[in-house]
């Protein structure tokens, strides 16, 4: 088939009616050789507004949430190369009546009149009906319907009823309902009672309001005590009631009666009206120009009728003062008749207009006063570097508040990552007087980056501190510290090692930053130099098989960076590497203590008989059966030429050596000599402990102790014992199987025993706790295990005390 232009198969109708919010759908397809292009436009050209979709290859468009803007003609149109076709269609815009007012119940008396309004949106407009109790309202002279507004005049009690207001159009129809209540009754006065006491203010205008509940309306008129109330030019009676008096005088107090009638009865109200004299302030606050710190008091007191309480109300710059909150610097002091305020070490927040009010039931009256509070300036603003050199930065500033006294100096601060917080610096003037807002900072280190406030002072204090200026680097120079404590020694043989006091980052002074290390053995003139770049480098070694040892070198370190050398360290003397020590230690020699420890003694190796300095001495000990690479080593210092090793293995033997060391290494080693420790102690500890007390102290008797084949021999006993009073833990030894310890029995004690043999000491027997014992002729005896107080199983205890 050839091409052929564009032909609508399916379109929308010409006229398509869409409710308010619903959501609307236009279908467009057309056939055509190319496949056309569909396209959607109103006619009037307005854009389409974004909540509109086109789906379906263009063919469907959907309007959602459909409004009256969204109405009009909409166009399809279908175009291929051959030609063009376009379908029309006008949406039209309807909505059912919404309700925009509705009536409401209402109550009204008789005689009165009644308007009652109702009104609805929708398209096209609704129209309105009315209805009562499910009729149509009939009209008559008194009932008008207009516009959805009923009105009814001089309302009767048969005007009740249920009513509706009916809103319709083509679309829909909708109902408000209310209904109407007319009443009828006598003046009332059980909710709305006159005011009891009314105080008024003499010279003031009042109104005593008489609002009585009455069906119709009531008429009123005034009694003052048992006379009729009469109008003139100062006494008016009020439409709805109510008395009014203009420039009240002493003589209007007195008792007030209103009378309320109608048709159906008559009621009355009364109340009392007191004449009161006006609030004077007698002492008012005044301007005050005070200190940071101080205190002060702002007077407000008055005079005020005898039956008024007056109520004292603060102020501070238009906020009300809350004492509760603000305790800690505001006060209110005074008597009945004064609101005085206190003010509590003043701070600058604390200047501006205070107001005092004071509150009756009747007036109100008010003073106020302005405090200029006078404090240390505040800080400085606008802080810039302007220049900065190696050592100079040019600093400018702008003044902050001086809070009330002239700022008589400033004071430049500056940090730097390395020093700890601000710090003062020198500048040019040295001083800074008030007016002058600019100074040159000097002395600084090249190649750091600083930062700088401003601190400005007065006559009063010094202020806050500015904020930072920023960061800001000094340029680089040649650096000009050497670097500090410079030394050496140590090392292996051939070597020289120099050791050196890194020169701080902060005075480097710039870039590429290194050391320059020179040397020359002691006598001679010629300097060997070499380069160190890396500037946290604190050591360097020179090893060359020439050396010597310990050979003197005279030694010197220096710096330089990119912009060139600084200057050397003081020369000093520093020894080459030392050489082990030549001499193994003599006459060395070992003892066994017990059954765990041995002693190591030698004579001392003599320093001049070796190129070096002697440290200390190593001892290497081990085990018959362990080879002497697996050695255990312990160090002492040179002077300490024995040495207690514990923790050994009982009944063995073991072999030990000695050598003398230094930094170069350990010397040879002496001789191997050996011994066997101890047998172990007895591992049974004393039993059958039995205790005596008598007035010289407590006698102790035990079983002996026999040891076993594989232990060492008992050579006597230790008994030890801890008073309350004591922390420390006493003893005493003994050959035999008894002992008196000379203990006074005011005291309560805790008593063990154990077993001494070659091997050291045994197992200690159960603690044994003698209580404290009140009577000094008390004697007793007990057995470990029966009377006694047995530590491990805290088994009570019982002392039986005997006839002496």
């Amino acid at each position: 088939m050839g091409e052929y232009e564009p032909k609508i198969e399916v379109q929308f109708p010409e006229t398509v009616p869409a409710a308010k919010g619903s959501t609307l759908k236009l279908e467009c397809f057309a056939l055509g050789n190319p496949v056309p292009v569909i396209n959607w436009r109103r006619a009037d050209g307005v854009p389409f507004p974004s909540k509109i979709k086109v789906k379906k290859s263009n063919g469907l468009l959907e309007i959602p949430n459909f409004q009256q803007e969204d109405a009009g003609v909409y166009e399809c149109i279908a175009e291929n190369p051959r030609g063009k076709n376009v379908a029309r269609g006008r949406l039209t815009y309807y909505a059912p009546p919404h309700w925009v007012q509705r009536i409401r119940d209402i109550q009204a008396a008789i005689e009165d009149s009644l308007f009652w309004e109702c009104r609805a949106s929708g398209k096209p407009k609704p129209s309105y009906r009315w209805l009562k109790n499910g009729e149509p309202v009939a009209l008559e002279e008194r009932i008008h319907i207009q516009n959805g507004a009923l009105t009814i005049t001089s309302l009767t009690l048969s005007d009740s009823g249920m009513y509706q207001c009916v809103a319709e159009n083509r679309h829909g129809v909708i109902y408000s309902s209310g209904e109407l209540r007319v009443t009828a009754s006598a003046p009332d006065f059980s909710k709305t009672p006159l005011k009891k006491l009314l105080q008024v203010q003499i010279g003031s205008l009042f109104i005593y309001e008489c609002t009585p509940k009455a069906s119709p309306r009531a008429s009123c008129s005034w009694k003052k005590g048992n006379e009729i109330l009469q109008e003139n030019e100062r006494v008016t009676f009020l439409e709805d009631c109510s008395l009014r008096i203009i420039n009240v005088t002493k003589s209007d107090g007195g008792i007030y009666t209103c009378i309320a009638r109608n048709q159906f009865g008559t009621a009355s109200s009364s109340g009392t009206l007191v004449a009161t004299d006006p609030t004077q302030i007698t002492t008012a606050p005044s301007a005050m120009d005070v200190t940071v710190g101080e205190s002060i008091v702002l007077p407000c007191q008055v005079y005020h009728d005898p039956h008024l309480s007056p109520t004292f109300t603060w102020y501070f710059n238009g906020q009300l003062i809350n004492f509760e909150q603000e305790g800690s610097y505001f006060e209110k002091v005074g008597g009945i008749a004064s609101g005085d305020l206190m003010i509590r070490n003043i701070q600058l927040k604390h200047a501006g207009q205070y107001v005092c009010v004071i509150q009756t039931s009747v007036d109100s009256v008010s003073a106020a006063g302005d405090v200029i509070v006078r404090g240390p300036p505040g800080p400085p603003r606008s802080v810039r570097v302007d220049e900065i050199t190696e050592t100079t930065a040019q600093l400018s500033w702008q003044p902050g508040s001086d809070n009330h006294s002239p700022v008589t100096n400033y004071v430049v601060q500056a940090r730097t990552p390395f020093s700890v917080g601000w710090q003062a610096v020198a500048t040019v003037p040295e001083v800074i007087n008030g007016r002058t807002l600019t100074a040159t900072v000097v002395d600084l280190n090249p190649w750091v980056d600083y930062e700088f406030r401003i601190v400005a002072s007065n006559k009063i204090g010094v202020g806050e501190p500015s904020s930072s200026s920023g960061k800001a680097r000094t340029e680089e120079a040649v650096p000009e510290t050497p670097p500090a404590e410079v030394s050496g020694g140590g090392g292996i043989r051939h070597e020289l090692v120099i050791t050196w006091e890194p020169v701080p980052e902060e005075l480097q002074n710039g870039e590429g930053f290194g050391y320059v290390v020179a040397f020359r053995p002691l006598g001679t003139t010629t300097w060997i130099q070499t380069v160190v770049t890396s500037p946290d480098a604190s050591k360097y070694v020179f090893r060359n098989e020439s050396i010597q040892p310990f050979s003197p070198f005279e030694v010197k370190v220096g710096v330089y960076n990119n912009k060139g050398e600084g200057p050397f360290s003081s020369i000093t003397t520093v020894n080459s590497a030392e050489e082990e020590p030549s001499l193994a230690p003599a006459n060395v020699s070992v003892k066994s203590l017990s059954s765990s420890e041995i002693e190591v003694s030698w004579d001392p190796v003599l320093h001049k008989m070796n190129r070096g300095t002697i440290i200390g001495y190593e001892v290497r000990y081990w085990k018959a059966d362990e080879k002497e690479d697996s050695a255990d080593r312990r160090k002492v210092k040179r002077g300490e030429e024995s040495l207690r090793i514990e923790g050994l293995n009982s009944s063995t033997l073991y072999y030990v050596t000695v050598g003398a060391f230094n930094t170069a290494g350990t010397g040879p080693i002496s001789s191997p000599v050996n011994t066997t420790t101890k047998k172990p102690p007895p591992s049974q500890p004393p039993r059958n402990i039995i205790c005596s007390l008598n007035t010289s102290g407590v006698f102790l008797t035990w079983d002996q102790v026999k040891a076993m084949e594989n232990e060492s021999e008992v050579t006597g006993y230790k008994v030890l014992y801890m008073g309350n009073r004591n922390n420390g833990m006493n003893e005493m030894s003994t050959n035999s199987t008894s002992m008196e310890l000379p203990l006074p029995s005011s005291d309560g004690y805790i008593i063990e025993v154990r077993a001494i043999s070659e091997g050291g000491e045994g197992n200690s027997s159960e603690q044994i706790i003698i209580p404290k014992v009140t009577s000094m002729d008390a004697r007793g005896s007990f057995a470990s295990g029966l009377e006694i107080y047995l530590l491990s199983t805290i088994i009570p205890f019982i002392l039986l005390f005997l006839a002496s």
